[in-house]
């Protein structure tokens, strides 16, 4: 009975999974997405979510941390200069996974697995200056599209000037 047993075991010991999970890890975080089964993809997400959320502090401890998970010096220097800088004002949700149907050998179901940020097709067009713009109500967007169009009229103007 495997009561209370939560890990999927993907038919493999414990050091064989480990060494699977660790190089998926590292693919994922090179080349930002992989192409595996959704098996793998599902516990690729719960191994590789925890070290993306302790890249968010730059620390010697978490660097040792993630290489223990890694093992690879090329992967955690791209985890903590390129996916920490864009996931650092996310509060989790790191890894996207998408279905891509069966395989054609073994009817195995496949999955594409990526890093949420660095999808331009599902990020709606939004950029880190995007991000920074404040929310307007309908009152402010009023004000602030006739002080827009006063701001480009005098540019205008300035342009013409010269």
């Amino acid at each position: 009975m495997r009561h209370g047993d939560k890990i999927n075991n993907l038919g493999r010991k414990t050091a064989h999974r480990q060494a699977l999970l660790s190089n998926l890890a590292c693919a994922l975080i090179e080349n930002k997405r992989i192409f595996t089964t959704l098996a793998k993809a599902k516990a690729l997400r719960v191994y590789v979510e925890p070290i993306i959320n302790k890249s968010k502090t730059d620390t010697t401890h978490s660097r040792r941390v993630a290489f223990s998970y890694l093992g690879n010096k090329e992967a955690v220097i791209a985890l903590f200069k390129d996916v920490a800088s864009k996931v650092a004002e996310r509060n989790g949700g790191y890894t996207r996974i998408i279905k891509t149907g069966n395989r054609q050998g073994d009817a195995a179901e496949m999955a594409l697995i990526e890093l949420v940020d660095f999808n331009e097709i599902y990020s709606n067009g939004k950029t880190v200056a995007g991000a920074e713009k404040a929310k307007t109500t309908r009152r402010s967007r009023s004000a602030g599209t006739k002080k827009a169009a006063a701001k480009q009229t005098g540019a205008e103007e300035t342009k013409t000037e010269e």
